[in-house]
């Protein structure tokens, strides 16, 4: 029927925003409206407020009274954004629909720009806005992953001709309100709490004559990251919907029915699909595992539907998938891991070469049973030095394995099931259906000039003083000087863990070793090594720990983070050359592969039989094997039996409760770092605060200390001392810090209160007995702490009773105090199975090992038998070669300390004049 001439007009935009709980956004997300460019008099906006249980209904009702005609608010009971703006649409009147999350904002051209673009290109069917994120928490904005599709300026894209370019955030999008009433489009309420944009946007496309998309960049949609992480995306992966219901009727249903629509599914719909479950894969890879609901029945049932999904994808295009990056392993469980019959990868890789040992790693992947192996040495067939089957596990299940083994170097040769596999140094790349400019420049014929080009530029970035550090590096003095040299350290700014004991055993025990302590100028830890007289302490950061590390052999640390394992101001002046001996700084109980997997440890280790039959075993998730792993005892046990013996037990006088930490409740300080900074406010409201307060400030355990003469002492875990005040004790509680002799006051108690950490180790390892205090255990094993949980059972296999509440665990204190002070008869029988020797020596095995590794392993001959004098020869030639290196290793080792005046005067204003090679000790 015609428009009657006093009907109001048309609105060109229609704003459909689904309001939940945003009151704190809203302000902004206003604001940015009001300041559009745009006439808001030909702007409809639709508020529809889903049952807010905050303040965000009487804001937008202020707005309404401020804005009559333009701002409508609907309300309803809480059903979820889809139910929401499905409400919205049936009261919208716009020529194009836009679904703005009320807690973003626009920029101020947003509607000025989108109705530009449309007047010029008039047969688009979607506006797709540029996305930046603001992130809330540093009040910096970044650019959106999907940055590359709005690279041009703007411009319309048939997708069915440019399947890269696909879309599916409604807020950032604008619909013609023809199609959608046309097609009776509605978001699915059934898809939560992830992706009914994707769905809508796709469903929409799908419906239309040709996908024709415009991508506008000359203006911004601005994504805010919340600084609390609660946006519905964020907490996702606690919804168990994002592994069932998104599946089956979202990325399921919407490849359904683009079969039904078209007879085959757009391959822009493959790209969509593809690029979020990508993001699936990335959460199970993240370094520290985050908390997710997708265990047990949920992750069966996810994968039920990833089978029926995967029957559905095009093996080429998953093949060839770039526009997010895939895990190889991720790539084969799309491609490999739901079928039935059997695969295995038509190559194997050799990832790793062990020079001083002169063996290689071997890598392959398979399904279902693992192929029949044939290894060849020159022809001859060998077994391998060391070989295990790694079991990554993606969502409860692993699908695909992977196969590592030891071999020597030499010319090697792999069947697989009776055939010859490649042999390769690198994974392969995926296949290239398309190529880009840039990209082809890159690969043809401007490689060597690129790489030439590459080679200056980085010359010309290296300063003088790195020139000059790197030509000192190899001086006659600074060679011999560290020559063999092993760093020996803990944190890069504290020390008293397995590094330091390990360092002051090695100058007291083993001289022969060239042995060097890293660690912060000034710190307390350096100054307490330097004050019981260590000269060969070296400050980090300094011109002679470069020197140092660019001509030491091992690098022994209890910790492995990227500041301390490759620190950028050593490889910037050259590839680290040292091995690594990870010495650990607590007892793994948890699965920590995906931290530790990428990290290029050459010596592990463990301290307990559970520990390292759970990394090396076969079917676990480690990359590592028993050439790596060893069971010896973290060299700092030596320290705690020794303070153990100083303490029997009528001189236990210490209730200890130690508190450890949550990643939720603290921010990695760098992504170099292990280190972790907390909020006192998000501290002191937290779940772990008030329950560790409840059982600190109970009465019943401070009348529990008086009346059995013990003193209570609290030890919080350095991640979380900042913020130890807000626990708010009592002054006559004694508080102790990582400073302490944290040994000591292990040996001092009479019972150990703890949550599920490495700290309860300690204890155990000297008979003490033990309390586990776990009021948030499911949050802890569904991965929301670091790692997940491993092979540890704390219920089979602790040292002490699991408490979940402050008053169970309060009863198991004054249980374990009243009992005396050793250990009930089955936890000690626990302690006995779990610890091989507790003898004082864990320093001296892994001083063994580390040699041990250092040494060519034994090879096979690879020109079988000789004969008897052909053999005696050998064996004779070999001997001289041993004899002149152990001579040449003693002159080089044996020199005498070397004062810190030989090369403090070593300085950025001088760094190489003074030293000369006349001035070597000798």
């Amino acid at each position: 029927m015609p428009r009657a001439l006093s009907d109001p007009p048309t609105p060109r935009f229609t704003i459909v925003s689904a309001v939940y709980n945003v009151a704190p956004y809203l302000d902004d997300f206003i604001d940015s409206l009001e300041k559009q460019t745009y006439g808001l008099d030909r702007v409809q906006i639709i508020m529809v407020d889903d049952g807010s249980l905050d303040e965000s209904r009487d804001i937008l009702e202020r707005w309404r009274a401020r804005r009559p005609g333009v701002v409508t608010v609907l309300s309803k009971p809480n059903g979820g954004q889809a139910s929401a703006r499905n409400l919205g649409l049936e009261h919208a009147q716009g020529e194009w629909i836009t679904f703005t999350d009320p807690d973003d904002m626009l920029e101020s051209n947003a509607f000025e720009e989108v109705d530009r673009f449309l007047r010029e290109s008039p047969a688009t069917e979607l506006v797709a806005m540029s996305r930046t994120v603001y992130h809330e928490k540093t009040g910096k904005y970044g650019r959106h992953p999907l940055h590359r599709h709005f690279a041009m300026p703007n411009v319309v894209r048939d997708l069915d001709l440019h399947p890269e370019f696909f879309f599916g955030s409604a807020p950032c999008a604008f619909f013609r309100r023809e199609v959608i009433e046309r097609e009776k489009l509605r978001f699915s309420e059934l898809i939560k709490p992830n992706f009914e944009d994707g769905y809508f946007c796709n469903e929409y496309l799908l419906r239309v004559p040709r996908p024709l998309v415009g991508f506008v960049s000359s203006t911004q949609y601005v994504y805010r990251k919340r600084a609390d992480e609660s946006s519905t995306l964020n907490r996702s992966r606690l919804h168990p919907g994002r592994f069932t219901a998104v599946l089956e009727h979202g990325y399921l249903g919407l490849m359904r029915d683009a079969l039904a629509q078209r007879g085959q599914i757009p391959e822009w719909i493959h790209n969509h699909v593809l690029y979020d479950l990508s993001y699936y894969y990335k959460d199970e890879e993240a370094e520290f595992s985050r908390q997710t609901v997708a265990v047990g029945e949920v992750a069966d049932e996810f994968h039920r539907q990833m089978a029926q999904l995967t029957a559905l994808l095009d093996r080429d295009i998953v093949r060839g998938f770039a526009l997010r990056p895939y895990h190889p392993i991720a790539r084969e469980i799309l491609l490999h891991g739901y079928r039935d019959e059997p695969w295995h990868t038509d190559f194997v890789v050799l990832d790793k070469f062990d020079m001083a040992q002169q063996t290689v790693r071997l890598t392959y992947r398979f399904t279902h049973e693992r192929p029949e192996e044939e290894f060849f040495y020159y022809g001859q067939p060998v077994e391998p030095l060391h070989a295990k089957v790694r079991a990554p596990s993606y969502f409860d299940r692993a699908l695909v394995k992977e196969r590592i083994v030891w071999l020597p170097v030499g010319t090697i040769r792999v069947k697989l099931n009776g055939q010859d596999v490649e042999v390769r140094t690198s994974e392969p790349d995926p296949p290239t259906f398309s190529l880009a400019t840039k990209p082809i420049r890159r690969g043809v014929d401007l490689v060597q000039i690129t790489a030439d080009a590459r080679a200056r530029w980085k010359a010309e970035k290296r300063k003088p003083m790195d020139l000059a550090i790197s030509r000192l590096a190899r001086t006659r003095l600074v060679r011999r000087l560290f020559a063999q040299a092993w760093v020996l350290m803990d944190r890069i700014d504290a020390a008293d863990d397995s590094g330091e004991h390990l360092f002051r055993y090695l100058r007291a025990q083993d001289k022969s070793v060239n042995s060097w302590f890293v660690v912060e100028r000034g710190t307390p830890a350096y100054r307490r090594l330097r004050k019981d007289g260590y000269r060969r302490v070296v400050p980090h950061g300094s011109v002679r720990w470069k020197l140092l590390m660019l001509n030491c052999t091992q690098l022994i640390s209890s910790h492995a983070d990227q500041a301390v394992t490759r620190p950028s101001e050593i490889t910037r002046l050259a590839p680290p050359r040292w091995r690594f001996t990870f010495l650990q700084h607590g007892v793994i109980k948890d699965d920590l592969s995906n931290w530790l997997n990428p990290k290029d440890v050459d010596i592990f280790v463990t301290s307990t039989h559970g520990e390292y039959h759970s990394i090396v075993d076969d079917d676990t998730a480690y990359r590592y094997t028993t050439r790596e792993v060893i069971l010896s005892g973290l060299p700092r046990f030596d320290l705690v039996r020794a303070a153990g013996e100083k303490y029997p037990p009528k001189r236990r006088d210490l209730i200890l409760i130690a508190p450890t930490w949550r990643t939720w409740l603290v921010n990695r300080v760098s992504k170099d770092t292990h280190e972790w900074a907390a909020d006192t406010r998000q501290f002191r409201r937290s779940e772990f605060a008030e329950n560790w307060r409840a059982l600190l400030l109970d009465d019943r355990l401070r009348a529990l200390a008086e009346r059995s003469g013990l003193t209570i002492g609290v030890l919080m875990h350095p991640n979380l001392q900042s913020v130890a005040s807000a626990l708010d004790l009592p002054a006559e509680m004694a508080t102790f810090d990582f400073e302490s002799d944290v040994r000591e006051l292990f040996a001092r108690a009479r019972v150990v209160v703890t949550d599920y950490s490495s700290m309860a180790f300690n204890a155990a390892y000297i008979e003490r007995p033990v309390v586990y205090f776990q009021f948030d255990q499911e949050r802890m094993f569904s991965g929301g702490h670091v790692g997940r949980g491993g092979y540890f059972q704390y219920e089979r296999d602790g040292y002490g009773p699991v408490t979940l509440t402050p008053d169970d665990a309060l009863a198991a204190v004054e249980e374990a105090v009243e009992r005396g002070p050793e250990p009930a008869p089955e936890y000690r029988r626990r302690i006995e199975e779990a610890f091989p020797a507790r003898d004082g020596r864990c320093c001296e095995r892994v001083v063994a090992a580390i040699k041990e590794l250092s040494r060519i392993a034994p090879h096979p001959d690879p020109f079988g038998p000789r004969t008897t004098a052909d053999g005696a020869a050998a064996e004779s030639a070999a001997a001289d070669i041993l004899d002149g290196e152990q001579a040449l290793g003693e002159a080089i080792t044996a020199e005498p300390e070397v004062t810190e005046a030989r090369l403090d005067g070593v300085s950025a204003a001088d760094p190489v004049g003074r030293v000369r090679d006349s001035d070597a000790p000798s």
